[in-house]
């Protein structure tokens, strides 16, 4: 099922866009953004229409979890479009490469585009890595003494039963 279309009309309406959504160990994963942040009221609806939705349209055979949550301080990048979202900040990553040890970067996301990603590492210098090498990437949220973390905002409702 293609979940990025069917779930971005049905958040739309609640000023909320779709970041990231994955099915995996019987858990629909919704990650939801806006503009100047999300917070618990915004999850709770998001959570209470996209339980709707799944109700009304049944895409899913068996028992599940929906778990809606914001990207949280350090968010998974998973596509170009999350890439370019995070240009200019710290990133780490792990690449797999054919024949060769999988590398671990981390630094700033100077550049991407479509296909591809360019890290400054301080270690190694500017690396371009392939998006379709990366195995896992995540922005760094980096502590400061004047920071506070408020962490990742979730919503979970067990759905089939």
């Amino acid at each position: 099922m293609d979940w990025q279309a069917a779930l971005r009309p049905v958040l739309s309406p609640l000023g909320l866009d779709l970041y990231d959504v994955d099915f995996a160990a019987g858990t629909l994963h919704v990650v939801v953004t806006r503009a100047g942040g999300v917070d618990l009221d915004a999850l709770t609806e998001a959570s209470r229409t996209v339980s709707a939705w799944l109700d009304a349209h049944d895409p899913i055979e068996g028992r599940y979890t929906l778990d809606v949550s914001s990207p949280g301080l350090e968010r998974r990048l998973r596509s170009a479009e999350h890439f370019a979202g995070a240009l200019g900040e710290r990133v780490t990553l792990r690449e797999r490469r054919e024949g060769q040890p999988t590398r671990r970067l981390e630094g700033t996301l100077v550049a991407c585009d479509a296909t591809s990603a360019t890290i400054d590492d301080p270690e190694v210098g500017p690396t371009r890595v392939e998006l379709a090498g990366v195995e896992r990437a995540r922005t760094v949220f980096e502590w400061g003494a004047d920071q506070a973390a408020t962490g990742r905002t979730r919503a979970t409702t067990s759905k089939k039963g």
